[in-house]
């Protein structure tokens, strides 16, 4: 992997399921998990590891279920959300990690939405990149058509084979061309792609992250208090192709405590293309 850091692969255990992880820092520093989203793995946290771990922190970047390293199950209902929060909750008690901070872009910022919601006792502060308190993204699913626009690939997603083919297909041209295409010039390099195209290819991985959206379409849990009580920063670049930013200012109704910050030039991939500052934000934050 093109890393310039130093590194432990680790595994997990959650029930059945073998979860891989990249490991780095400290042992006995304070835990920070780093939760993906789709259609990335532990790598895509690449340039938050070593500054967190030189921050002092334990960083653990995990694959989630389905990705790259980690165990694949192949039925739909192996990927709701329930099952996948308290995968990371199997990560830190194997860590005898009674507290930690949590970070998710993507997928992985709604899993740690729900670990603050369900879990609350666990977080010291919850860092989320670029997705909505899920009461937020249920309410504009509903009732806003633009969002719905920007979310058609969840539709067909729903289809079964037909989305794994086509994203597979020469390479995987749709997933290389989608990083691309909704991210700043140049932030994917080709070496990164090479790497992306490897945890693709890996069996079942297609499969595995399309079965996310799956799950989500079939069973919705239903939220209880809907109020997130952890200390939490958003972070949000305003150029994402996916999702309204319009979102992130209303999933501070829900937070007890909580704070906003607009990236104005970037995109959904916001701690690709900047790094620096993100990384600031978030040791910041944890440090504060």
């Amino acid at each position: 992997m093109l890393v310039d850091f130093e590194y432990e692969e680790v595994f997990f255990a959650s029930d059945d399921i073998r979860l891989h992880a990249i490991a780095a820092g400290p042992k006995t520093g304070p835990v920070v998990i780093l939760l993906h989203g789709f259609p990335e793995f532990w790598y895509g946290w690449r340039k938050q590891i070593r500054p967190l771990a030189a921050a002092g922190f334990r960083v653990i970047a995990l694959d989630q279920r389905g990705y790259n390293l980690s165990s694949k199950p192949p039925a739909v209902r192996d990927y709701a959300l329930p099952l996948v929060t308290r995968d990371v909750l199997s990560v830190a008690d194997q860590l005898a990690c009674e507290r930690f901070y949590l970070v998710g872009h993507d997928w992985g910022a709604a899993v740690a939405w729900s670990v603050a919601l369900e879990y609350p006792e666990r977080l010291h502060k919850l860092a989320i990149l670029n997705v909505p308190h899920p009461a937020v993204m249920t309410h504009t699913l509903r009732t806003n058509p633009r969002q719905w626009l920007r979310s058609w690939y969840m539709l067909f997603f729903q289809l079964p084979w037909l989305p794994e083919t086509a994203f597979s297909a020469s390479n995987f041209y749709v997933g290389t061309r989608t990083l691309l295409r909704t991210s700043r010039p140049g932030t994917f390099t080709p070496q990164d792609l090479g790497c992306y195209r490897a945890a693709w290819a890996q069996p079942g991985a297609i499969r595995g992250g399309m079965n996310w959206y799956r799950a989500f379409a079939r069973r919705r849990p239903a939220i209880g208090d809907p109020h997130v009580h952890t200390p939490t920063r958003i972070l949000w670049g305003k150029q994402d192709s996916f999702l309204l930013a319009e979102m992130a200012e209303d999933s501070l109704k829900y937070c007890d405590s909580a704070e906003l910050t607009f990236f104005l030039d970037a995109t959904h991939w916001l701690h690709h293309e900047e790094p620096e500052r993100v990384n600031h934000l978030l040791i910041e934050f944890f440090k504060s």
